[in-house]
């Protein structure tokens, strides 16, 4: 584990096994208001969550998975850990999720949904490149 996830843990509500962990990162996404399908994760092994300081992780089985969002063509990789600061409608400072732009992989440091339209989901890389898709694509299933 990280030592970003271990300065995190002491008042942080955490679930191991995939079920319940993917359960629990549904709910909240959901209760951010985000796409409930915006973390396909696979085989994931522990979910923590700290409400205290707004840190959350997913940690799976599988060093890395790729999933391609096929409404919209595009392609994810998800690290073995990805951790994000959460707030209502946002993940920032994320870790572990890049996204493939033409033949280069790209950090995703931030997605959010704007209250003005909350149909788009805004996805923002570590070089300041920003992009909008359709909300849809993310549904669960997806």
């Amino acid at each position: 584990m990280a030592s970003q996830i271990e300065s995190h843990r002491a008042s942080a509500e955490i679930v191991n096994g995939d079920a319940i962990c993917r359960k629990k990162s549904i709910e909240l996404l959901e209760e951010l208001g985000l796409p409930k399908g915006l973390l396909p994760l696979e085989d994931i092994e522990e979910f923590g969550y700290n409400r205290d300081t707004g840190f959350m992780w997913m940690v799976q089985r599988k060093k890395k998975i790729e999933h391609t969002f096929k409404k919209i063509k595009q392609t994810v990789s998800y690290a073995g850990e990805v951790t994000a600061f959460v707030e209502k409608g946002k993940l920032k400072k994320i870790t572990g999720v890049k996204t493939k732009e033409l033949l280069l992989w790209l950090s995703v440091v931030e997605v959010y949904v704007a209250e003005a339209s909350p149909e788009k989901v805004t996805f923002k890389t570590g070089t300041g490149l920003s992009d909008n898709f359709d909300a849809t694509a993310f549904a669960l299933g997806e």
